[in-house]
This record gives structure tokens, C-alpha cells and sequence, in this order.
């Protein structure tokens, strides 16, 4: 009977082993790409079709979007970026990569992209990558993988176009085509409150989209952000959005609408304010 015993547990064991290392080989397999549900910071996207991103990756999408905009590229360079972004990193700002590959879109040091430290700078990265996309000639008129590879040189040279859906959903949110189309769930414990969240999305704000006319509310701990139209305005308010989770956004207002993090959706609301003038974000309070 014991040695029946000692047998079954032996075979358990062993399932157990293949199961960790079949586990192992995924996750080395899909490296950035594997995107585990996470309950408490998940972001959905909306815009003529459904993306579901990790409050990291949306954070992400959102500056690689807003540093495209900041440097006047047109939409498709947006989605070219983040195509990009997704077959690279998964959307993510890997530490490491491929021999000495760094960052968002893997780039690396030793082929004249900067240093490993520059290069872990979403906003550096970005602005390396478009300026990159730039110089490719006829790049507009390209597939989405074809002007990804010409900037890259990957040994998986049509690996992008299988980002290139998901790339046009969040292009389409992030850069104010839709209406409140970005929707992200906040933990109970923000990474951030008060001064400190509000002084970080101003600094956010600027390095992402140039902004420096944001200014703080008297009745909430917050700032407010000037909408020169309906676009732009939703550009800012799913920006704000995106960073809720790392930026301890409580409640984003704008055109009607308004997101809050207690809910993580957006409903209509009427304060009296202007609807279209500017975005209103307020922050969780010190506590």
C-alpha cells in the first residue's frame, strides 16, 4: 500500500513539474505579450471595436499617442507606433529584451538609439521611433507592418500587422474620434494623492502634449485642462483617463460626461459649467 502511495504522489509530482514548465515556455514565448486579466486596473476601449488593456499598457498607449500628436504626425503614424509597441513589448517598458534590446519598442543601444536609461523614457522612445518613421520614404502609404519594419529591422518582419486592429481602436479613442471611449477600473489604495497627483498629470500633460495652460480648482483637488474643441478635449479627458491608475484620477469631467474612478464608466452629469470649454480631473484627497 505505502509503495502504491509513494507511486501516486511520485506521479503527481511529476505532472506538476511539466505543468510549471509548460507555464515557463509560454511565458518566455510571449514575453510582453502575455497579458494577464488584472481585476482592480483594467482599462476598455471603445471606438468601433473593443480593446482591453492592464492600466501599464494603457498608460503607455496613451503617451505613445500624445507624443505623436505633439510632434504634428498624422493618425497613421499613431497606429503605425503602436502597432509597433504591441509586437515589441506587449505595450509594455520592458527592462530588457533580445541581446540588448530596451523599452517600449525594444530599441536598442548598441544601433545608436541612446542609452539603456534614455531609452526606458517612454516619452525618448517615442520620440526616437517617430522620428525614425519619419525619414522612411513613402511610409504613409504602406502597410502597417511594412512601415513598422522599415524603422525596426526585425527577423519577424510582418509580425505588426496583427496589432494593426487593436492599434486603429485605441488611435481612434486616444486621439478624441470617440466619445468617452476610454474606461479604466482604480483600485481602492491610488498609487497617488492630493498636491503630489495633482503636480504629476500637470508635468503629464506638458511632456506628453505640450500643455502648459492646465490650472488648479478651488473646490477640488485637481486642475483643469483648456479644450480648444470637442477633440481636443476628449484627448486630454481619455489621457486623463488612461493615467487614472498610476496618477490617482478620481473623477474626470468633460461635454456632459463624466468618468469616475468608483465606478470606472463614463454617465452624464450637468454642473452648469461649460460643456466643451475645458476638462475638469480631480484627484483622491490626502488621506
Amino acid at each position: 500500500m505505502r509503495v502504491r502511495t509513494r507511486a501516486i504522489v511520485a506521479v503527481g509530482v511529476v505532472f506538476a513539474v511539466v505543468a510549471l514548465l509548460g507555464v515557463w515556455v509560454v511565458v518566455r514565448q510571449l514575453g510582453g505579450q502575455l497579458r494577464l486579466p488584472v481585476a482592480s486596473r483594467t482599462c476598455t476601449v471603445q471606438a468601433d471595436g473593443t480593446v482591453v488593456l492592464d492600466a501599464d499598457q494603457m498608460a503607455n498607449a496613451a503617451t505613445i499617442a500624445a507624443i505623436g500628436i505633439q510632434r504634428q504626425m498624422p493618425e497613421r503614424a499613431v497606429v503605425v507606433a503602436l502597432a509597433t509597441a504591441y509586437q515589441e513589448s506587449g505595450l509594455r517598458n520592458l527592462a530588457g529584451g533580445d541581446r540588448d534590446s530596451v523599452g517600449l519598442f525594444q530599441q536598442r543601444p548598441s544601433q545608436g538609439w541612446g542609452t539603456p536609461e534614455q531609452i526606458r523614457d517612454q516619452r525618448y522612445a517615442a520620440n526616437r521611433f517617430y522620428a525614425a518613421l519619419k525619414k522612411v520614404r513613402g511610409w504613409e502609404k504602406m502597410r502597417v507592418t511594412d512601415a513598422a519594419q522599415a524603422v525596426q529591422r526585425s527577423a519577424f518582419p510582418t509580425a505588426y500587422q496583427k496589432w494593426a486592429d487593436e492599434s486603429e481602436v485605441l488611435t481612434r479613442a486616444l486621439l478624441g474620434e470617440a466619445t468617452g471611449a476610454v474606461a479604466c477600473t482604480v483600485g481602492r489604495t491610488p498609487a497617488m494623492r492630493g498636491e503630489a497627483a495633482a503636480a504629476a498629470l500637470t508635468r503629464g500633460l506638458a511632456l506628453d502634449w505640450g500643455l502648459s495652460g492646465t490650472g488648479t480648482v478651488a473646490a477640488l483637488t485637481g486642475l483643469t485642462v483648456p479644450a480648444a474643441d470637442r477633440r481636443d478635449g476628449w484627448r486630454y479627458a481619455h489621457w486623463l483617463v488612461s493615467h487614472a491608475p498610476d496618477h490617482g484620477v478620481k473623477r474626470v469631467r468633460f461635454a456632459g460626461l463624466e468618468w469616475t474612478a468608483e465606478d470606472g464608466t463614463w454617465a452624464k452629469v450637468s454642473d452648469g459649467r461649460p460643456a466643451d470649454a475645458q476638462v475638469l480631473a480631480e484627484v483622491f484627497a490626502e488621506g
